[in-house]
């Protein structure tokens, strides 16, 4: 039998969460939910994707169109086994007594606050711990980013500093960002830190600026070791790690731009770079102090965390089972 999975906000993760959905064996996609008749709305209905309003107070912008609608989501949900909700930060929390009454399993993303779910989630990291779970957050992208790293390297970690240079919108956004200034976040630590001690126990702080871009985030990490690393070490272990790849400057990699041309030239969906992008060049290790610049495309490296985090709480597979379909499905590199 295949999960029944409903996706509650067809937006930049949500389209993207359907997408991956669709393309797993044990997976069906029921539906997907939007508040107007938008461009996306309509594509995902010429895709044979089931579009449902996301409440009964939008279902007039949708007569107005003239857009059939499959229904609400409480008639989405009726049909679902797991919803994953990949709506607007905060609302998330406040949907969740909707599934609590409908009897569905949740998945909720990184703009929620970790009480929301039983478990924060990182695959790689923490796979177990969401086995059976009926809601799970999947963390945000940047914590994602910094965690997927940090995990590999965590029996040697004493302390962490990062400072994330985070873009100020999304591609498609037109309504957010700094133009021309760089913003801080003044409240130190920033959130980042605190959220990857969710999904595994480190001693980190971070700090972050938004920069005027769109592309992706970039990390930059210094870690105090507790055990003796070589160069040689860390670049083994990154290369031996799921869902991270690393790239040379040497080779044309120079900036975030180049990252996202990779993506293009795979012919991903979307220009999607699931997988994190360490510059080769930039790990460095001084005494017992680590360095190295990360980069994180925000508009998909969650993604198949959240099919992971499926198969995990419908124990459909066990960690790297379920890595390993995932990463195929998607064509994510290693």
């Amino acid at each position: 039998m295949k999960v029944r999975v409903g996706v509650n906000g067809y937006g930049t993760i949500g389209k993207r969460v359907a997408y991956a959905v669709s393309r797993q064996d044990d997976m069906e996609l029921v539906g997907v939910t939007k508040t107007k008749p938008d461009f996306e709305a309509y594509l995902a209905k010429e895709m044979g994707i089931p579009v449902y309003s996301a409440g009964e107070d939008f279902l007039p912008r949708f007569e107005k169109a003239g857009f059939e609608v499959e229904g609400t989501l409480k008639d989405l949900l009726e049909k679902v086994d797991v919803i994953v909700d990949a709506t607007p930060g905060g609302m998330g929390a406040k949907n969740k007594a909707l599934y609590e009454k409908a009897g569905v399993k949740a998945i909720f993303q990184g703009g929620e606050k970790a009480n929301v779910a039983e478990v924060s989630f990182v695959a790689q990291a923490n796979y177990e711990k969401a086995l059976g779970k009926d809601y799970v957050r999947v963390v945000s992208c940047n914590t994602t980013g910094l965690t997927r790293t940090l995990s590999a390297l965590q029996e040697y970690i004493d302390y962490v500093y990062a400072v994330m240079i985070r873009r100020a919108a999304d591609p498609n956004d037109s309504k957010r960002g700094p133009i021309n200034a760089i913003k801080p976040t003044v409240e130190v630590p920033s959130h980042h830190g605190p959220d990857v001690q969710t999904v595994i126990p480190i001693n980190i702080e971070t700090m972050a600026f938004v920069v005027p871009t769109t592309l992706m985030h970039v990390h930059s990490v210094m870690i105090e070791l507790k055990k003796p690393l070589t160069k040689k070490d860390v670049i083994d272990i990154f290369e031996n790690t799921t869902r991270v790849l690393l790239f040379e400057k040497e080779k044309g990699f120079e900036s975030t731009a180049q990252l996202i041309e990779f993506a293009r030239d795979l012919h991903r969906e979307w220009n999607n770079l699931y997988e994190i992008a360490v510059w080769k060049e930039s790990v460095s290790v001084k005494g017992n102090r680590l360095f190295y610049i990360q980069a994180v495309h925000q508009e998909s490296d969650v993604v198949p965390e959240n099919v992971d985090a499926i198969r995990a709480m419908f124990e459909l597979a066990d960690t790297w089972e379920s890595i390993r379909k995932t990463n195929r499905s998607l064509g994510i590199l290693k």
